[in-house]
């Protein structure tokens, strides 16, 4: 007979790594696919306060795991539009028409074009599934774009982010 606690444990931990892992291996492969220097998921723990929790990298150079957003610069009236779907691709953040503050934290994160995808659960906006060149300027194309959104859209139904 084992103990309830310890089968607790158990489930949520095999959860949490299954989770893990499909997170890394989506990452890895959008990467991959989209010849990007960085893709990463970045989680909302609170109140649109968040942090990288996952990376691919091209070269470890561009690691930015645990960093967090600007402060002050993603606020609710942002959320609303990601919630709502919003996807925005970026092939150049220096031409690009976007806040002085967003312009200065992709410059301190090495970021040249960006392209920025939302994680929408039933709850709302969990996270945002993040693709950046920094060696060069990047047009995104429909098709990378799609496959940004698919990939997103597939977290978003998976039991361990859905209910975390």
């Amino acid at each position: 007979m084992s103990d309830p606690a310890l089968q607790i444990i158990f489930t949520r931990l095999s959860r949490d790594l299954a989770r893990d892992t499909l997170i890394q291996t989506t990452t890895n492969e959008l990467r991959t696919a989209l010849t990007a220097d960085r893709v990463v998921l970045y989680y909302f723990y609170y109140k649109w306060s968040g942090r990288v929790t996952f990376e691919s990298l091209s070269d470890r150079q561009f690691s930015i795991l645990g960093s967090t957003g600007p402060d002050g610069c993603f606020n609710g009236e942002y959320a609303k539009l990601y919630e709502e779907g919003r996807v925005r691709a970026i092939p150049d953040i220096e031409s690009e028409p976007i806040a002085p503050c967003h312009r200065e934290h992709l410059q301190q994160l090495q970021v040249k074009a960006n392209l920025v995808v939302p994680i929408v659960i039933d709850r709302g906006l969990w996270g945002l599934l993040v693709a950046h060149h920094c060696r060069s300027i990047y047009h995104w194309s429909a098709e990378e774009i799609v496959l940004m959104q698919t990939a997103a859209s597939k977290l978003a139904i998976v039991p361990s982010i859905y209910h975390s």
